[in-house]
């Protein structure tokens, strides 16, 4: 009997949270019920998801910056129909996939001059793990550098170049010679290049974390004692690339900056079939796959498959005939003065940081007493409770989903659509302000539900210690 998939989507309505908790992760639906997060969804297009009650959300969390052109971009849609519908095969195994050539030839196009060769895989974590093996074949090298703050993906190796230590814990120990390094700090870049081990410098130019966003000035020093010191500049592109900022690769802001890697993935699916590319220099390329029997030392069983190559190919048009880094920069610069008109009136609200539609807006303590004190009873609880007092309200109150920008940190994150319209950006400034007006009055029901929040994971934090005593 034929599979129904709108059956069993029919049957699991409302059900969903229950069979997830039993199957796959408990610890998960408990925080999506704690938040309000619960939520279920029916249907999503473009810019904008519904729930069961017909209530239209504003998604500004893109599954972390995988949905740059909206949820059922009709021409990405249309691409993979006609794979659907073509007899052409795929995953053929010994075969080279024309897709996925033209694909790599598209991309390189996109790319700074000298890197003229991809590998394909089906995830950013994976691109990651490629980079780090190629880097290693390349020099020789055992060792890697990265960033404070650093997100590059939760497998092994990805892992090793985590900036957060949360990540970390409990699967210790890391690749060995993993070393992070403070943004911006040149004279530690240089001191632990100088040891002459270190294959790889891997960063974010737009960290996902906080959306720090590294000079010029630094990337392009760190740029030169990279290549005084042999070691490979890795740029991690995943979150940040495929248009976010204005510019394909956020990195091409920089007038000749010059990695030696790129590495992408989240976007470049178009929200359909995951898919990852690693971006090098052919001569990194060919130190790996050096003979025959080497043709495929480092390979994917489904990478390159027809779907993904195609909805890749169909997102990189859909950039390109929708002009959407164009309007990143445009919308992007709407969000910044829109939010920076709200710093001088709210006490919380210190600032936004902001390239194209990557944009985090930072809060902070307050000068006035009553404010001062709720600020500090609410970090005392939890560090990481404040964003929350505005992600909340901006879900329940005004339909919109955004994110925390991450640990301890009383950032929150947008990661629009790039093809999202005026009238969403002014949903957003409306929004921002009736949530920043409702929290400047302590105490008010906005503090009630942070002090729920907080004696929530204060519990949690006493069972978690109580369970590694």
């Amino acid at each position: 009997m034929p599979i129904d998939i709108n059956a069993i989507i029919a049957e699991t309505r409302g059900k969903n949270f229950e069979l997830y908790e039993e199957h796959i992760n408990p610890v998960f639906v408990k925080v999506l019920r704690t938040l309000g997060f619960n939520r279920t969804w029916v249907r999503g297009e473009g810019a904008y998801l519904w729930d069961e009650a017909g209530t239209r959300y504003l998604d500004f969390l893109t599954n972390w910056g995988v949905f740059n052109f909206g949820r059922r971009h009709p021409a990405i849609r249309n691409a993979l129909q006609q794979v659907m519908d073509s007899e052409f095969p795929g995953w053929v195994g010994f075969d080279a996939p024309p897709l996925a050539a033209v694909l790599a030839r598209e991309l390189v196009k996109r790319m700074p001059p000298g890197l003229d060769t991809v590998y394909f895989s089906n995830s950013g974590t994976e691109a990651i793990e490629a980079a780090i093996k190629f880097a290693r074949g390349y020099t020789g090298r055992p060792s890697t550098a990265h960033l404070a703050k650093a997100f590059h993906g939760l497998t092994m190796g990805s892992l090793s170049l985590n900036g957060e230590a949360s990540f970390r814990r409990g699967f210790e120990p890391m690749l060995p010679g993993s070393s992070e390094v403070k943004m911006g700090d040149l004279a530690g870049l240089e001191a632990r290049l100088a040891k002459g081990d270190v294959a790889a410098f891997v960063f974010e130019p737009i960290q996902g974390k906080g959306v720090n966003i590294a000079s010029d000035e630094y990337l392009l020093s760190a740029q030169e004692l990279c290549r005084k010191y042999g070691t490979l500049m890795v740029c991690d592109e995943i979150q940040c690339g495929m248009g976010r900022t204005g510019r394909f690769l956020a990195s091409q802001w920089i007038p000749d900056f010059r990695p030696d890697i790129v590495c992408l993935s989240k976007a470049l699916s178009g929200g359909y079939i995951p898919v990852g590319a690693t971006i090098t220099r052919r001569a990194v390329y060919d130190s790996v796959y050096d003979s025959l029997h080497r043709a495929i030392v480092h390979a994917s069983t489904f990478g390159m498959g027809n779907m993904a190559m195609a909805a890749a190919l169909a997102s990189l048009s859909v950039l390109d005939d929708e002009k959407l880094m164009d309007r990143a920069i445009v919308l992007g610069e709407r969000f910044r003065k829109g939010i920076e008109a709200m710093v001088p009136r709210f006490e919380f609200l210190k600032g936004v940081r902001q390239r194209g539609l990557m944009i985090a807006i930072e809060f902070g303590q307050p000068e006035s007493m009553s404010l001062r004190a709720a600020w500090a009873m609410v970090n005392k609880m939890d560090e990481n409770l404040f964003a929350q007092a505005i992600v909340l309200p901006l879900l329940d109150d005004h339909h919109i989903l955004t994110q925390v920008a991450g640990h301890a940190m009383p950032i929150v994150k947008i990661l629009p659509p790039l093809n999202i319209d005026e009238s969403d950006v002014d949903w957003f400034l409306a929004a921002l302000e009736d949530v920043m007006i409702k929290l400047h009055k302590f105490p008010g029901p906005a503090w009630e539900v942070l002090k729920k929040l907080g004696n929530h994971a204060l519990t949690a934090k006493k069972r978690e210690a109580r369970a590694t005593a």
